[in-house]
C-alpha cells in the first residue's frame, strides 16, 4: 500500500535551496505547494523525477512542478513517464502531459475554436528550405523553434535578409525533429506576453513577461522581466476558455496569451507539464492548487472503493 499521498516533482538541480536567486525561487515556490498540500492533510515529499532509489508505487500520486530538464533528456523522460504511470496517478495526467509535450497540440486548440498564433509545422525529414517556406507563406519576419522544447531552445528570429545564414542549422534540426514557424509577433516585443494561471478551469492570477530591450524572448534566461499584472475580464474569459480546448480539464495550467498582429487575443503556448506558476507573487494560489489536487485524490479514492465493492458483488 502507498504510504505517501503525493510527491512533488522537481529535477535534481533544485532539490536544495541556494543563494542563487533563480534556484531559491524554485525551491521557495515548491515549498509553498508542499506546505499547502500538507495543510490539506496529505502526506507529501518532494523528489527529483529521476530518483533511482525511490519506489514510485509507494505514492498515490505525483505532481509535476519543476522538472525543467525533461526536454533536454526527452527520451529518458518519456520512458520514465510510461513506467511510472503504471504505478501511480500523474497530475496532470499522462494523456495531458504527452499531448502538451509536442506543440502540435496548437492545432487541436485551433480546431476547438481557440485562437492561436499562426503556425506552420515542418515535419521531421522535410526537404523544404527556409526560403521556400517564407515565399510560400508570404511571411517576411518570423520565429523558428522546435515542436518539443523549452527555455527558448533553438529559437531564432528570421527575416528575408538572414535566411541564408540559418539554412544550415535548419537543415540539421529538421533532420532530427519537427519544427514550427510563426510570424513574428510585434506586440509581444512592444507590450509583452501575459501568463494566466488557471486551476481546474478557474483563473487565479497573472504576470506580464517582457523581453529586455533589443530582444524578442521574454524568458528570464535571456534577460526578460516579470511584472505583476491585473488582466481584463476579456483576458480572463479567454484564458479560461482556452483550457476547455484540452482533451480533459487540467488541474493546473498556465495560459500564455498575447495580442496578435491583427490586434486579437491569441494563445502563444499552453503549459500543462511543469510551468512556472509564480506562486511567490500570489502565494494563496498554492492553496487553490492544493485543494484541487486533494479533491482529485478524493474522487480517485471513491472510485477505487466503488470498483472494489462492485468486484466483491460480482458487478464487474
Amino acid at each position: 500500500m502507498p504510504n505517501l499521498d503525493i510527491v512533488v516533482l522537481t529535477d535534481h538541480r533544485y532539490l536544495k535551496d541556494s543563494k542563487d536567486t533563480y534556484q531559491h525561487n524554485v525551491f521557495y515556490e515548491d515549498a509553498l505547494v508542499v506546505n499547502a498540500l500538507q495543510n490539506e492533510g496529505l502526506k507529501v515529499e518532494r523528489k527529483a523525477w529521476d530518483d533511482e532509489h525511490f519506489d514510485w508505487s509507494t505514492t498515490k500520486s505525483i505532481l509535476f512542478r519543476s522538472t525543467w530538464d525533461y526536454f533536454a533528456r526527452f527520451d529518458e523522460f518519456s520512458e520514465w513517464l510510461s513506467e511510472v504511470a503504471q504505478h501511480t496517478e500523474l497530475i496532470n495526467s499522462e494523456q495531458l502531459i504527452r499531448w502538451n509535450i509536442d506543440k502540435h497540440y496548437l492545432n487541436d486548440l485551433n480546431d476547438n475554436g481557440i485562437r492561436i498564433a499562426k503556425t506552420e509545422f515542418i515535419e521531421r525529414g522535410s526537404e523544404t528550405s527556409l526560403k521556400e517556406l517564407h515565399k510560400k507563406l508570404e511571411w517576411t519576419e518570423t520565429v523558428l523553434k522546435p515542436c518539443i522544447s523549452g527555455a527558448a531552445r533553438h529559437t531564432y528570429k528570421l527575416n528575408t535578409e538572414n535566411l541564408d545564414q540559418h539554412e544550415a542549422i535548419f537543415n540539421q534540426l529538421i533532420a532530427e525533429e519537427a519544427m514550427m514557424l510563426q510570424p513574428f509577433q510585434y506586440n509581444i516585443m512592444k507590450e509583452g506576453e501575459i501568463s494566466m494561471m488557471v486551476f481546474s478551469g478557474q483563473y487565479t492570477h497573472a504576470v506580464l513577461k517582457k523581453a529586455k530591450a533589443g530582444d524578442f524572448r521574454v524568458q528570464d534566461d535571456f534577460g526578460g522581466s516579470v511584472h505583476l499584472y491585473t488582466p481584463t475580464q476579456a483576458e480572463i474569459d479567454f484564458a479560461e476558455h482556452a483550457v476547455k480546448g484540452c482533451p480533459e480539464l487540467p488541474i493546473y495550467a498556465r495560459v500564455d496569451i498575447f495580442t496578435n498582429n491583427e490586434n486579437q487575443l491569441a494563445v502563444s503556448e499552453l503549459e500543462l507539464i511543469e510551468p512556472e506558476l509564480w506562486f511567490r507573487h500570489h502565494p494563496e494560489a498554492s492553496d487553490v492548487l492544493a485543494k484541487a489536487v486533494n479533491a482529485k485524490l478524493n474522487r480517485l479514492s471513491l472510485r477505487t472503493v466503488w470498483i472494489n465493492e462492485s468486484k466483491q458483488n460480482g458487478n464487474l
